[in-house]
C-alpha cells in the first residue's frame, strides 16, 4: 500500500491535537469545579501560588493545570512575571454563567458520555436504546448548563419574535407549555420575560422535574409550574404556544408528540420546535458543528430514541425529516421561523 507521508503526517497533526482536546477536557471540568476560572476573572494575572491560595487548593496541582491551559491557549503566561490570564473572551465563555456563550456544560456532558461508553458498546452490538434517565447524572445539569446560554441570547430576542404573533400574545397574556423542558431554563426565561402569562413546564424524567421546581424558586418566578409527564400525554388544553427545545428528536414517538401538540393547542395556537442545526444531507453537516451533534446523536439522541422503538431521527435529523413528523402530526403549515450557527427554529400552525 502506498502511502503519502505529507497526507500521513496531516492527519497525525490533526490526531495530537484532538488528543490533546479530549484530555483537556478534564482540565476544563476541574477549572470549573474548583473555581479556578472564576477566580482568574476576578483577580487579573496570577501566580499558580495565588491561585492556589484564593481557591483553597494545591499549587503544585494548579501549577500543572495552568501549564496546560496555556499550552491550549485557554490563558496567556507571561514568562517574565511567571503570571498567567485568563482574558476576558475566555472569561466570558469560561467564567460568566450567565453569559450567551457560556461553556463548562458541554464538557459535563462530555464526561457523561464517556461514562456511557461500556452501555453504549453493548447497544452497538444488540441495537438496543439507552434511555435519558439511564445515563450519568452529569449529563442532566451538563445539559442545562451547555444550552442555557444559547437560550439566553436567543429565545426571547430573537426566537419568539420570529414566530408569526406570538409575542405580541405572550405579551397580553397566554398559557404555554415548554415540553421536555429538562432543568427549566427555557421554560424560566420566558416566564420572566412575558409576566401576563402562564408557562407550564413538562418532562417525564423527575429527578429534572425536582431540579426545575428548585431554580424556579430560587428565580423568584411566580408564573410558572412543572409537573411530570410524557410528550405524548402531558396535560391542559388551548394552549398559545407549545415549545419543544432540542428534544423532539430523541423521542420514542415523535409522531405521538406532534398529535398531542396539536390536540393541546388553542384553535390559533403555535408549535415552536427548536433543533440542532443540520441539513438534510449527509454532506451538508461535514463541518465542526456537525462532528460535535454527530457524536452526541450517537452516544445520547439516537439510544434514547431506540430505547422506546422510537425512529431515531437523531440530532443531525435535518428540516425535512422534522416536517414529514410535523405533517404526520395533523399540522398543515410549516416553516423555518429563524436559525443560529447551532440551531433551526420551526414554526408549526394547524
Amino acid at each position: 500500500m502506498a502511502v503519502d507521508q505529507d497526507k500521513l503526517n496531516s492527519f497525525m497533526g490533526k490526531a495530537v491535537g484532538d488528543i490533546g482536546a479530549a484530555m483537556s477536557a478534564n482540565m476544563v471540568l476541574l477549572g470549573d469545579k474548583l473555581g479556578l476560572y472564576k477566580a482568574m476573572a476576578k483577580l487579573g494575572a496570577i501566580t499558580p501560588a495565588e491561585l492556589a491560595k484564593a481557591t483553597k487548593t494545591t499549587e503544585r496541582y494548579v501549577r500543572e493545570w495552568l501549564g496546560n491551559q496555556a499550552a491550549g491557549g485557554y490563558v496567556t503566561y507571561d514568562p517574565g512575571t511567571g503570571r498567567y490570564t485568563l482574558p476576558e473572551e475566555q472569561a466570558m465563555a469560561l467564567a460568566d454563567e450567565g453569559s450567551p456563550c457560556f461553556l463548562p456544560g458541554a464538557f459535563q456532558v462530555i464526561a457523561a458520555t464517556f461514562s456511557a461508553n461500556p452501555k453504549i458498546e453493548q447497544r452497538f452490538k444488540t441495537g438496543k436504546g439507552l434511555g435519558w434517565d439511564q445515563h450519568d447524572h452529569r449529563l442532566f445539569e451538563g445539559t442545562e448548563r451547555f444550552f442555557r446560554p444559547n437560550y439566553l441570547g436567543n429565545l426571547v430576542s430573537n426566537w419568539i419574535p420570529a414566530l408569526d404573533g406570538v409575542a405580541a400574545k405572550l405579551n397580553r397574556g397566554s398559557l404555554v407549555a415548554d415540553v421536555g423542558c429538562g432543568f427549566g431554563a427555557s421554560t424560566i426565561l420566558m416566564a420572566k420575560a412575558f409576566p401576563n402569562s402562564t408557562f407550564r413546564g413538562f418532562d417525564y424524567h423527575k429527578p429534572s422535574i425536582k431540579a426545575a421546581r428548585k431554580r424556579a424558586k430560587d428565580a423568584g418566578v411566580k408564573n410558572v409550574t412543572f409537573e411530570a409527564a410524557k410528550s405524548t400525554n402531558y396535560p391542559g388544553k388551548g394552549y398559545a404556544l407549545v415549545a419543544h427545545f432540542d428534544c423532539l428528536h430523541d423521542m420514542g414517538d415523535p409522531v405521538g408528540a406532534a398529535k398531542h401538540v396539536k390536540k393541546t393547542l388553542a384553535p390559533d395556537g403555535t408549535w415552536m420546535i427548536v433543533e440542532p442545526f443540520a441539513g438534510d444531507r449527509v454532506e451538508d453537516n461535514l463541518n465542526p458543528v456537525g462532528r460535535v451533534f454527530y457524536a452526541a446523536s450517537t452516544m445520547i439522541c439516537v439510544p434514547a430514541s431506540l430505547a422506546y422503538k422510537g425512529p431515531a431521527l437523531g440530532a443531525q435529523a435535518g428540516e425535512a425529516r422534522l416536517r414529514d413528523v410535523v405533517m404526520k402530526g395533523g399540522f398543515t403549515r410549516f416553516r423555518r421561523a429563524t436559525q443560529t450557527p447551532f440551531n433551526l427554529v420551526l414554526e408549526a400552525r394547524a
